[in-house]
């Protein structure tokens, strides 16, 4: 695989930063395992929680999410590599917010279905 243009940018990084930058990605990955792993688990083990086209629906959302989170771990994580090399601040990003969301709507939803007979 090619090396991409940017990393011939700028300046290398220290090395501490760029294992850092790694480190936080891996963890974006990890969250994105969890929520897949938790859909998988809700749609093939709570087949009596709540209406089964909701738990599809949520189990469904549960992966499309995990899926951009893993997108967007890697975007997020080349956007910190190419700021550092130039530089310039970290990126702002919206998934923080976003992904807490999702995961109250989540823990929201399944409450409901738990309590609800």
């Amino acid at each position: 695989m090619a090396e991409p243009k940017w990393r011939t940018e700028g300046e290398d990084p220290d090395y501490r930063f760029t294992l850092a930058n790694e480190r936080t990605f891996l963890a974006w990955i990890r969250t994105a395992l969890a929520l897949l792993a938790g859909g998988v688990l809700l749609h093939e083990f709570a087949p009596e929680i709540g209406p089964r086209v909701a738990v599809v629906v949520l189990s469904v959302a549960l992966a499309v999410v995990s899926a951009v989170l893993g997108t967007v771990a890697y975007t997020r994580w080349r956007g910190n590599e190419i700021a550092m090399r130039h530089g310039r601040p970290l990126p702002f990003s919206w998934v923080l917010p976003v992904l807490s969301g999702v995961c109250l709507l989540t823990a929201a939803v399944l409450a409901v279905f738990l309590v609800l007979p």
